[in-house]
């Protein structure tokens, strides 16, 4: 696949390196030219401006920026977004780990509607870039799961691919309107995570445990 891939931070460096040593073509930019040809360098891609990033990524763009400029960075770039698949990874998570969102729409769908021909799929936010770096991530014999949420088929069908190329399993979280409940999942992870030190997995029991089978 032609990828792009908007920003030039760890989840750029973890994500684009792993997409780029299974094969795909993969082409980085931010604001800063320089570490824009680092990360190149880094993980076997190429470097150019975000719009030839984004005109590059006719089968995906990474949104890879800090959640305050990603609105405003992706609007500048909406004419060339048009019909674009774009995977929002960011994370609207502030001080006290509360949601920089409130209330509102999520982080997705701020980022929808700032590009509003982008096929927005939020996926990939609810783990630290150290975890898209394992080859593949596969904890005690079960491979990763990645839940995304999105309202284009084709779009979802291209991350699905992307997620299997990590080792990685997709699960389908629903339409976009869904995405606000999987950024607060990342809220909350990361409290107990971080805030606490605690093994959030545990919160979970397995699944013949879980009233659905």
């Amino acid at each position: 696949m032609r990828i792009g891939i908007v920003g030039t931070g760890a989840m750029a460096d973890a994500l684009g390196g792993q997409w780029a040593r299974v094969g795909h073509d993969v082409l980085v930019g931010g604001r800063d030219t320089g570490r824009s040809a680092a990360l190149a360098g880094r993980i076997g891609g190429r470097a150019g401006s975000l719009r030839r990033v984004v005109e590059h990524g006719r089968d995906a763009v990474l949104l890879a920026v800090p959640y305050a400029v990603a609105a405003d960075m992706v609007s500048g770039l909406s004419d060339t977004l048009a019909g674009r698949t774009l995977i929002d990874c960011t994370n609207p998570v502030g001080p006290g780990f509360l949601l920089e969102t409130g209330g509102g729409p999520s982080a997705a769908e701020r980022i929808a509607a700032a590009a509003p021909g982008a096929r927005v799929v939020k996926a990939f936010n609810l783990c630290h870039e150290s975890v898209w770096r394992l080859t593949p991530p596969v904890f005690d014999g079960r491979p990763l799961a990645v839940p995304l949420c999105g309202d284009d088929a084709s779009a979802l069908e291209t991350v699905r691919r992307l997620v299997h190329d990590l080792g990685c399993l997709p699960l389908d979280g629903g339409g976009l309107e869904r995405a606000a409940l999987l950024e607060a999942t990342a809220a909350f992870l990361i409290g107990l995570w971080v805030g606490q030190g605690a093994d959030a997995q545990a919160i979970a029991p397995p699944l013949e445990y879980s009233g659905a089978v």
